[in-house]
């Protein structure tokens, strides 16, 4: 069963815990491109047998007009140093130092994230899936994940109004893994290699379901304004709905802010 309260972020924060997000994440003269709903009201879901923690802010925007805007205006292209199926923009800067100023703390507190550690952002991105299934590589096929580091995380805010798919966690059956870590990735890389070959030779599809190879334990619904945060080393897909999600347009795709940042 999925456990959840509500966590509410601190009304101060001391000049050294400021001081933990770089550079680039300071307070901006720019305009934001978004208005944040203040106070922000986090929900913390504990998913699956290892009880993560994901942090769920329903309502964390009330205008991103501006954002949809710039994303309707830039280049996207392939992103070739991933696996995600489909085409990036990169994320306006100020647009990212606010989401961070608005959320490191709470980062902080509910990973309990040692204090001399600092957030460090490593990827921005507008998303847009648009390759369609029998395109995809095996790799594409599976759940997967960003990276084993213990401090990684993905925040994740969807843009445009539903329904699109929703963003799923998987269990991997054959070693009950939910999270790949350096200690465990290799043996998880042994026991999923079989699948890979086995996959190999069908049709090409979107992982959307439950196998003997990858159990669905939770998800979270593509929501207007919703921003999502989650260990970058959970196992995880979209759960692509191919007649509304396989899409290049920013205007009518399942267009996300992807923020990746890691805690070092």
């Amino acid at each position: 069963m999925t456990q959840s309260k509500n966590q509410t972020e601190s009304s101060q924060t001391s000049s050294s815990q400021e001081n933990k997000v770089n550079a680039e994440a300071k307070p901006s003269t720019l305009n934001s491109m978004v208005m944040v709903n203040k106070p922000i009201k986090p929900e913390i879901h504990f998913i699956g047998e290892s009880k993560t923690p994901v942090i769920v802010i329903d309502d964390f925007t009330a205008d991103i007009a501006d954002l949809q805007h710039c994303a309707n205006q830039i280049d996207f292209t392939l992103d070739k140093g991933s696996y995600y199926p489909g085409v990036r923009a990169k994320l306006p800067k100020d647009y990212v130092i606010e989401v961070l100023n608005q959320v490191f703390q709470l980062i902080y507190d509910v990973y309990k994230i040692p204090t001399n550690l600092r957030i460090k952002p490593q990827a921005t991105y507008f998303s847009l899936i648009n390759r369609q299934p029998e395109s995809l590589t095996t790799l594409q096929r599976i759940p997967h994940f960003d990276t084993p580091a213990p401090y990684y995380f993905a925040l994740l805010q969807y843009l445009n109004a539903s329904p699109h798919g929703a963003t799923a966690f998987f269990k991997h059956g054959p070693t009950n893994f939910e999270r790949i870590t350096q200690s465990n990735m290799d043996e998880y890389f042994r026991a999923a290699e079989p699948y890979l070959q086995q996959l190999a030779p069908y049709p090409a599809k979107y992982f959307v379901d439950s196998n003997e190879q990858y159990q669905q334990y939770h998800q979270i619904e593509y929501k207007q304004h919703r921003l999502v945060i989650y260990p970058g080393n959970l196992l995880h897909s979209t759960l692509v709905n191919q007649q509304t999600d396989i899409d290049s347009n920013p205007k009518t795709g399942r267009l996300t802010a992807n923020i990746f940042i890691n805690v070092s």
